[in-house]
């Protein structure tokens, strides 16, 4: 049984958990392509972290991570991941010096202020079978503004995550295990990935760095999301 309290419990927390296992990322999850993901994410909101969370039932598995080395788990309690699996929409702290969800446990409160953290905006990771398996966050030591423009395309770069997840797991199905189906994805995915992040290069480089960041830069970054949405989807299809 949980020791959280249970305003930290989705309803479908036993169904959640179930899809997590599912998954089969908890035991051996390090494939460069999520790396690339959090990479691009911190870069987009012009940030220094940014994580792919994993929520089990008691502690928080932090599988990609960018910007903040060594924080690999935390106690479910302490971490403010617990909260982004609650909705189907992001969670925004702008910030959490001040803020004063209900949702953020006195433990969590004492973990970011140890670690110094002040902004803090995750969307969840939401599986085709509609239960959160966890979140994709972005975080800055600064409190700041945050758009629903930006809450948007962090919600859309979660669903590419979600979406590489679930199509990952269908590769590993395939008869002979499908690594070599899974590795010719990935790479494709990759440089995808790569391509975009330069995209937001050139565009910082030419508009300078916004907060909130640009629409105009916004609307391009989530256009380039389709050709990831395409690369997944033809396998899918």
């Amino acid at each position: 049984m949980s020791s959280l309290p249970a305003s930290l419990l989705p309803p479908d927390e036993a169904a959640r958990l179930d899809s997590l296992r599912y998954y089969d990322i908890l035991p051996a999850f390090h494939e460069p392509v999520f790396d690339e993901f959090v990479a691009l994410a911190a870069r987009v909101f012009s940030l220094p972290i940014s994580l792919i969370a994993l929520v089990d039932e008691e502690e928080v598995h932090y599988k990609a991570n960018y910007g903040m080395p060594g924080n690999d788990v935390q106690p479910r309690s302490e971490a403010l991941c617990a909260t982004a699996i609650l909705k189907d929409t992001a969670v925004v702290y702008q910030d959490l010096t001040v803020e004063k969800s209900p949702l953020i446990t006195a433990r969590a409160a004492r973990a970011a202020q140890v670690n110094g953290l002040r902004f803090y905006a995750a969307a969840p990771l939401r599986m085709p079978d509609r239960r959160n398996i966890g979140s994709l966050c972005i975080i800055d030591r600064q409190p700041r503004v945050f758009s629903p423009d930006e809450q948007r395309l962090l919600e859309r770069l979660a669903g590419v995550v979600s979406k590489t997840v679930a199509v990952r797991c269908a590769c590993r199905s395939l008869p002979g295990g499908g690594e070599w189906e899974w590795d010719g994805l990935r790479q494709r995915l990759q440089g995808e990935t790569q391509s975009l992040t330069a995209l937001v290069r050139y565009l910082f480089a030419r508009q300078g760095v916004q907060v909130p960041v640009l629409a105009d830069s916004l609307a391009q970054v989530s256009r380039r999301l389709e050709d990831l949405h395409e690369v997944l989807d033809q396998f899918q299809g």
